[in-house]
């Protein structure tokens, strides 16, 4: 499986701390495997599913796309506040 980012993506990532990082790559390697993992949205996100999971035990929400069978592409990564309408503008 392809992974792409985006470069908000990318600084987000750099800002964490190593056991947040392992968490982060527990989570990408769940829908590497399995990219149906995550929930659809609707409107403006259509094409933009989202993945639930605990980071340093915080829930937190990793937004993707499929963009074939063999790729991704990995938009943001963050808590619930404020994590849509960051989205949108990354879009």
């Amino acid at each position: 499986m392809r992974l792409l980012v985006t470069p908000t993506f990318e600084r987000t990532v750099k800002k964490l701390h190593p056991r947040q990082k392992a968490d982060l790559d527990a989570a990408i390697l769940v829908i590497a495997s399995h990219p149906e993992t995550g929930e659809v949205k609707c409107g403006d996100l259509s094409e933009v599913r989202v993945y639930k999971f605990r980071l340093a035990n915080q829930l937190c929400l990793l937004a993707y796309r499929i963009l074939d069978a063999e790729s991704l592409k990995l938009l943001a990564v963050g808590p619930h506040e404020n994590f849509y309408r960051d989205l949108k503008r990354v879009e």
